[in-house]
């Protein structure tokens, strides 16, 4: 009986069934976005492989967007793992983040296209700053009461509210860096882990 008390409300299942959907929706848009290429049947292959080649900013847009729409569902997995209740309080938060992430594939698009120019590139970025900072918002309000599950520990939801950090600051380092370098702001990003592993030990040293 404990084990049953302590499974999901049945409206909070739904919400994260729905919110999985739109996370995998968002992940297979991206791919379709890139264009096959329409070559003459016997193309020689100095011609395909160029085709391919022209196609390399799409390629680097999918890949990059892959991973960072998988980490946001990583954290939505993890912190809603942590979460037992359900308020109506959840819906809107919750619906603000899949707002931005459905929209990434469309950035995502943007920039490939347009590599290397200042106005896709700080576009894209600026998605993804306001996408982390929408999942902070979402990830603080479903590691409280009344949601959160009340055998929880202290350390778990410190560090899942602090993971959501190093998104946010790879994502504002790429957003400065988009208007200077645009064509190697996408690197900020790999700071991502630096920002996360800072934030983890700094929330870590507040419990001690």
């Amino acid at each position: 009986m404990a084990s049953k008390a302590r499974e999901p409300a049945h409206p909070l299942e739904r919400l994260i069934f729905f919110s999985d959907a739109v996370f995998a929706i968002a992940i297979t848009l991206l791919v379709i976005e890139i264009q096959v290429p329409h070559l003459p049947r016997g193309a020689p292959d100095i011609q395909q492989v160029a085709a391919l080649a022209n196609l390399l900013p799409s390629f680097v847009g999918f890949f990059i967007s892959f991973w960072v729409i998988g980490a946001f569902w990583t954290g939505h997995h993890r912190a809603f793992s942590l979460a037992r209740h359900y308020a109506p309080g959840l819906i809107v938060p919750n619906l603000a983040i899949l707002c931005a992430v459905a929209f990434m594939p469309f950035a995502t698009a943007y920039m490939s296209e347009n590599f290397g120019e200042r106005v896709p590139h700080a576009l894209y970025n600026g998605v993804l700053l306001a996408t982390a900072l929408l999942n902070l918002r979402l990830v603080r309000k479903v590691t409280d009461t009344p949601y959160v599950d009340e055998a929880a520990s202290a350390e778990d939801v410190a560090v899942t509210r602090a993971r959501g950090w190093g998104v946010i600051g790879g994502a504002a380092l790429a957003v400065l860096m988009s208007l200077v370098a645009p064509l190697w702001s996408q690197f900020a990003l790999i700071t991502i882990p630096l920002w996360m592993t800072l934030a983890i030990r700094r929330a870590k040293a507040r419990l001690s």
